[in-house]
């Protein structure tokens, strides 16, 4: 699978805007991905939130292993930071977080000679839910969503209904993404544009993920039933071939199952049949069936998979 890097005009913007603003509030709200705590959680924010105090909302914990994100939560926070687990489609978590913004806005003014509501920034990597949120905060759209990167596109101050005041951000990626598994797992979970690489390879690299941590779960979803099967199978196999496969398996032919278990691309093609994603000439649509796989993963059809284990990230 080619390198993944994205950095359009906008995002230099944005970060430019961060930076200008960072000095007006008084803390920092960083959405991320609750299955990619550490891929969605971009390393120029943290250089520009500096010593600022911050809430993590780890969203789409709807999504996420549940343990796994008890994990993470644990793991973040710390000092100033507060780690808070949320969906934000169903508000769920966000009372906690409206408590959470209250003991800052008391802390702040205890300190200070006069009153005044708390002001915070929003920050995340795209696509990850900060309009959403903002939505609920405020409870109104006063923010655009989308299922794709880059709905919002400039920031927008808010107030709550407590007068609390909000500064929305366009969701920014950083220049290089030198770790090509965070790549990735962003564009695993829609972070990236679909369009900026090609969505049957990442897709193979998703089955692959997915064949050696979460097996049962693929082969329920998808009623796959073991490769070895039967001669009918191989007689099917020998029948459709792999004769369209050039773009996703390089050179030579890769088989659709070793050692008794599929390979992603034996996967990817099994799931095609079952799906009837069938082209004329009983050619596999591979771009179909990789845009139904990552979009039901997306939307948690698979099942709650988190993508990253707090146990590998040291203290990261």
């Amino acid at each position: 699978m080619d390198k993944i890097n994205w950095y359009p005009g906008h995002m230099k913007k944005t970060r430019e805007l961060i930076q200008s603003n960072m000095k007006m509030v008084d803390l920092v709200i960083e959405v991320i991905d609750s299955r990619i705590p550490v891929a969605s959680r971009n390393p120029v924010i943290s250089e520009l939130i500096g010593s600022k105090p911050e809430i993590i909302v780890l969203n789409k914990k709807d999504l996420s292993d549940k343990a796994e994100t008890d994990a993470w939560i644990r793991k973040l926070t710390a000092g100033n930071v507060t780690a808070i687990p949320c969906d934000c489609e169903s508000g769920a978590g966000t009372s906690r977080l409206m408590e959470e913004l209250s003991k800052a806005n008391e802390k702040r003014n205890s300190t200070k000679k006069w009153d005044r509501p708390l002001r915070m920034m929003i920050v995340g990597v795209p696509n990850v839910g900060k309009s959403s949120l903002i939505n609920r905060l405020t409870r109104r759209k006063a923010a655009k969503t989308g299922d794709r990167p880059g709905v919002t596109k400039g920031k927008q101050w808010m107030t709550l209904e407590n007068g609390m005041q909000l500064l929305d951000t366009p969701g920014i990626l950083w220049p290089n993404i030198e770790d090509q598994e965070h790549g990735r797992h962003l564009a695993y979970c829609g972070s990236i544009k679909d369009e900026i690489y090609d969505i049957s390879d990442l897709c193979l690299e998703f089955l692959k993920f997915m064949l050696k941590e979460h097996r049962e779960m693929l082969y329920g979803r998808y009623k796959l039933d073991p490769p070895a099967a039967s001669e009918e199978q191989e007689e099917e196999d020998s029948i459709w071939g792999t004769d369209d496969t050039s773009g996703l398996c390089g050179d030579g032919v890769t088989p659709v199952s070793e050692n008794g278990e599929y390979t992603p691309l034996g996967a990817m093609e099994e799931i095609a049949r079952k799906r009837g994603f069938i082209m004329p000439g009983k050619r596999i649509d591979y771009e179909r069936c990789a845009r139904t796989v990552l979009d039901e993963f997306r939307s948690g059809l698979i099942g709650r998979i988190t993508l990253e284990h707090s146990q590998e990230h040291g203290d990261d």
